[in-house]
């Protein structure tokens, strides 16, 4: 079953449920998945799926830290609640360890050696981790092994 194939069902699960907010959720994501079909003019396969949900992920973390800076607990809660609906459908998150073991193997293979490099690692540890892992921890792991 495809990812797509998934959320529909998930979505008339979650309305049988009356879950709310996982429907919510779960439409969204549909919809932002419709909207990067008909830009791009064509059905997106699983791997962009889990792209565009990693882009909405990105989206409700920042959100809800910027509501928490702010003092608005309420929105950061809902934020973060769309958020656990979200990593639902993203492959399991690596490790930190599992992490830099590729980002080592991925530097060892472009030959990097100083942060000028770092455009050389970056999208080959991204299309290694396709989804499970974060652009942010990614980046900071490349940064240390690049830097000392």
């Amino acid at each position: 079953m495809s990812l797509k194939e998934q959320l529909t069902n998930d979505m008339k699960e979650a309305m049988k449920a009356k879950q709310t907010e996982r429907l919510s959720t779960i439409r969204q994501l549909r919809s932002a998945i419709k909207n990067k079909e008909i830009d791009l003019g064509k059905e997106l396969d699983d791997d962009a799926v889990i792209a565009v949900i990693g882009t909405l992920v990105k989206q409700r973390r920042e959100a809800a830290q910027m509501y928490r800076d702010n003092d608005r607990l309420e929105l950061a809660e809902k934020e973060e609640a769309e958020l656990v609906v979200l990593q639902d459908y993203l492959p399991a998150q690596l490790g930190e360890d599992e992490l830099r073991e590729i980002v080592t193997a991925v530097i060892a293979e472009t030959g990097a050696s100083t942060m000028k490099d770092m455009g050389k690692v970056m999208p080959q540890v991204m299309a290694k981790t396709k989804g499970a892992a974060d652009g942010k921890l990614v980046n900071q792991l490349v940064r240390e092994q690049l830097s000392g």
